[in-house]
């Protein structure tokens, strides 16, 4: 973890220009906001646009700091190409799991990179499930795929309960397109990880029987 690798140094620096770009000028930040009623008017580009923005330098420093701890293991495991798809994909799957959760919510608008990090961080966890994540908060360290259930049971819970001013949808998105596209790119896995595919497909598939029966 940790790694500066070319690539991740572009997607940051892009991060960083853009969303200071945003922070001085709203006209367009709000251009290329996520907004539903903008991406119903045929404005689809705010779907990946809006990752590259952010609410404010907190927002932004918390997501760059986690994609600099996590994209070294995709890009030693895999390769600084699949780790751009993994990103970019993953960005887009937290858009479109955001706009299937607030199609009917005209205003609704979000900004960050959380899905596209979210996704890259569980492309880690798969292609290195014993790997320990420490966090501030707790004194001893979590295995990585605890805490990727854990996150992704939370945000389950923050969905349902719209906790915090947060896209927990996007993260929710993040990770089933890092999960999806890491599975797709790296088929070994299912040879060497299968326990944890499953563990990690557990609250997957659990938001989805819980979307369907309207609980969520």
């Amino acid at each position: 973890m940790g790694k500066l690798d070319l690539i991740t140094i572009i997607i940051i620096a892009a991060n960083v220009i853009i969303s200071y770009k945003g922070f001085g000028d709203y006209s367009f930040f709000d251009k290329y906001k996520f907004h539903i009623g903008g991406i119903q008017r045929g404005e689809q580009i705010r779907m990946f646009t809006s990752g590259f923005l952010h609410a404010d330098t907190q927002h932004l420093l918390f997501n760059m700091l986690t994609l600099y701890f996590f994209a070294g293991v995709v890009i030693t495991l895999l390769s600084p190409l699949y780790f751009l798809l993994i990103y970019i994909g993953s960005l887009l799957f937290g858009s479109l799991l955001s706009f299937y959760f607030h199609k009917r919510e005209y205003h609704y608008s979000a900004v960050g990179a959380s899905g596209a990090v979210t996704g890259i961080l569980y492309a880690a966890i798969l292609l290195r499930p014993g790997m320990n994540l420490y966090l501030f908060f707790i004194p001893v360290p979590i295995p990585a795929y605890i805490f990727g259930i854990g996150y992704l049971l939370y945000s389950i819970y923050g969905m349902k309960n719209r906790v915090g001013n947060i896209g927990h949808d996007a993260h929710f998105g993040g990770a089933i397109g890092g999960y999806l596209i890491t599975l797709i790119l790296s088929p070994g896995l299912f040879k060497t990880n299968l326990l944890m595919i499953g563990l990690l497909a557990i609250p997957i598939v659990l938001l989805f029987v819980l979307k369907k029966m309207g609980k969520v």
